[in-house]
């Protein structure tokens, strides 16, 4: 991985020079709490992002893609600043836990605005359902696929439960089992359906073990707790 990300770097310098204000990695891999499906999320500051800067990063961010993950977020310096209020989700995952691999650190200071954060949670957590359910309507008589959408999808609701816990004044720290054992204690959330698919993610049962619709209706039905007692916070 440090190896990737140096050539990711030496990229983003080559192709950028003085206009590559700051390079974070984020997410569960800055947290060591990565496994073989995690992606490596980036997030690059530049002094703004133009068409020039978009052209001239496709050949670089194709390769990234090539190696399994999301493209770099891009964002200018002011479009930082001026966006926490509409961001805060992501500010807040990147404060704090994240990894500066190149220039400033420009999220040490940046003020994250939470007027809309219980808001932006509930339609992260509603849309996400919504689509799990599209996805897993046209796969079910596939339990590979189906097994895979759910193994997929686990990890970002354990993000946002993460995230409601933080809501209801719960710091359950970032291991993705701490989290739920805390949404557990704090939501009643059934945490089975979501360790099951953890555990299949990092190899640990056989997807032949498992029956994919009851562990779908099981898993529908924690997703729904999460969502109900967000709706139930103090807006």
């Amino acid at each position: 991985m440090e190896k990737v990300l140096q050539q990711l770097v030496e990229r983003l310098t080559k192709t950028y020079q003085e206009r590559l204000v700051s390079v974070v990695l984020y997410g569960s891999a800055a947290a060591g709490d990565r496994d073989a499906r995690s992606d490596l999320n980036i997030f690059c500051v530049l002094r703004q992002v133009t068409p020039r800067e978009l052209g001239e990063s496709e050949p670089m961010f194709r390769w990234w893609r090539s190696l399994g993950n999301p493209a770099p977020l891009l964002m200018g310096e002011r479009e930082v600043r001026e966006s926490t209020d509409c961001f805060p989700i992501e500010f807040h995952d990147m404060q704090e836990r994240r990894q500066v691999l190149h220039g400033a650190d420009v999220l040490a200071d940046l003020v994250v605005q939470d007027r809309y954060y219980r808001a932006q949670v509930e339609h992260e957590l509603r849309a996400k359902l919504l689509r799990l359910r599209q996805k897993c309507a046209g796969v079910l008589h596939d339990r590979d696929l189906l097994l895979g959408l759910m193994a997929d999808s686990v990890s970002t609701f354990c993000v946002l439960l993460r995230h409601a816990l933080r809501l209801a004044g719960v710091a359950a720290g970032f291991e993705k089992r701490q989290v739920l054992e805390a949404a557990r204690e704090q939501f009643g959330l059934d945490p089975a359906p979501f360790l099951v698919l953890l555990d299949l993610r990092e190899g640990a049962v056989k997807p032949r073990a498992l029956q994919p619709a009851t562990l779908l209706e099981q898993y529908l039905d924690g997703i729904q707790t999460a969502v109900d007692a967000v709706n139930r916070l103090e807006r």
